[in-house]
């Protein structure tokens, strides 16, 4: 993408992990969270260098009265002077604290990758980078491991997390003063990184250099040690994938099988059941009762039922997503009003009436198109989650096919079956969001207008 004698080290070593672990491609645009600090500052920098196309994202929480709208300041008029987009937003942090009773860090970090989410699908943005480097990797696994975490946290965090691209995790804070002085970038500084309220900040001011007080390079041989745990992590989870295909089918697990042939049953029922919201020391006590028949573990959202050597999992019906229903009213959809506004759904989807002159269809699944001449647009979608015994008649196909038979052909684990959406009219599925389009309405020669259904989530 670039011509290397004209880059900066800290350049090439970016671009050489952004291809090393497929972080990055060049055709889209790309989100990149810009605090105004020297690490996003960097980063942003960088990105613009290699030659991608960047949208500074700036949060602005309000948490430290002038120096808050300093920092937003200083971000949007570093974006204008590389001739780029500054998106800013604004957060009350006491707000969302409240509501959901979590801390003033989780508040703003939930807040602002939501925010970037929302971003990333406006600007059809290929990832969300974040100025994450070595030393903040190595305090995470430092706090990971003090939790009590097992290799999942003691190898700290993903160069690639869903959209969330760390392009710089490698790369020592060392590295991005000296490149940030080298190229003569402003940045500005958090006044609060300096205080040991939190414990991140604890372990960054007082803990982590008295480690390299008294062993010196062991900044280096930290990152070293992650390096390597970062790879074993890896193996580790392809091996669980690999164990949990022998021993799990739908939502039964074979429990007698599972404890008396896998090395390590109580560490391997772990990763199948935590996900769906049991704890360790349950996990413990499903093990201990795989002889009672009958016994039953309870979850949020599912329960595990202990059945003659087998595990059955099936949901809580306290938490039952069958009661997610959801209208969407085609009426409003006229000819000088083409968009529908769902914002209220839990599911972001976008109709659109468009001609057949306007017609570009894609292929990857996340849009569906409906014949609007024989589509009655008086009448009313339902969109709801999926249940048992629902079945689809496939575009392509004769005759009808179990939605459950389709998640088998496709995949899908659990959690991914138990987010899955269905579209409907009348009583018939029109799709299955994301994964399989009926047959229903289908566009034809007489066709003139078309319904396009667009998922703006990412599908399966």
């Amino acid at each position: 993408m670039v011509e290397q004698t004209q880059c900066h080290i800290m350049e090439l070593q970016v671009h050489e992990n952004i291809c090393r672990y497929n972080l990055l491609n060049d055709s889209q645009s790309v989100i990149v969270a810009l605090s105004g600090g020297a690490d996003s500052v960097a980063l942003l920098s960088v990105l613009v260098s290699l030659g991608y196309r960047c949208v500074a994202a700036h949060c602005n929480f309000h948490l430290r009265g002038d120096e808050s709208n300093r920092d937003e300041s200083h971000a949007v008029a570093l974006a204008q002077q590389m001739g780029l987009k500054c998106e800013v937003t604004h957060f009350d942090v006491s707000a969302y604290e409240s509501q959901y009773g979590v801390s003033t860090e989780m508040a703003c970090r939930e807040l602002r990758y939501e925010w970037f989410e929302q971003l990333r699908q406006k600007y059809d943005a290929q990832a969300v980078a974040v100025a994450h480097h070595r030393d903040d990797d190595v305090e995470t696994m430092f706090l990971n491991l003090l939790r009590g975490s097992g290799i999942a946290g003691a190898a700290g965090m993903k160069w690639k997390n869903g959209y969330v691209v760390r392009p710089m995790l490698n790369l020592s804070r060392m590295n991005i003063e000296e490149y940030i002085s080298s190229k003569g970038l402003s940045y500005v500084i958090d006044s609060t990184n300096l205080e040991n309220e939190y414990k991140r900040n604890r372990l960054r001011n007082e803990v982590l250099p008295v480690l390299n007080k008294y062993f010196p390079g062991a900044d280096e041989m930290l990152a070293k040690s992650l390096s390597h745990l970062k790879e074993h992590r890896a193996i580790y989870y392809n091996a669980i994938d690999e164990a949990i295909m022998r021993y799990k089918q739908d939502d039964v697990i074979k429990l007698s099988e599972l404890i008396a042939e896998y090395v390590s049953p109580t560490t391997l029922l772990f990763e199948i059941l935590n996900p769906l919201g049991f704890n360790i020391s349950q996990v413990e006590n499903i093990i201990k009762a795989v002889d009672d028949t009958g016994r039953k573990f309870y979850a949020s959202q599912w329960i595990a039922v202990v059945n003659r050597g087998d595990l059955l999992l099936t949901p809580n019906d306290a938490f039952s997503r069958a009661e997610e229903v959801f209208v969407i009213d085609l009426s409003e959809l006229k000819r000088e009003k083409r968009t529908l506004d769902l914002s209220h759904l839990p599911l972001k989807l976008r109709v659109n009436l468009i001609t057949l002159d306007e017609f570009s269809p894609v292929k990857d699944g996340t849009e569906i198109y409906l014949d609007a001449n024989a589509l009655d647009l008086s009448s009313k979608l339902v969109l709801r989650r999926w249940r048992e015994g629902d079945r689809i008649a496939p575009f392509g196909m004769k005759g009808t096919k179990k939605i459950s038979d389709i998640f088998s052909d496709a995949k899908l684990s659990l959690a991914q079956k138990n987010d899955m959406w269905i579209l409907e009219h009348n009583g018939s599925i029109l799709w299955v969001v994301g994964l399989r389009a009926s047959r229903h309405f289908a566009i034809n020669d007489a066709t003139t207008h078309i319904l396009c259904i667009k998922n703006l989530q990412s599908g399966y």
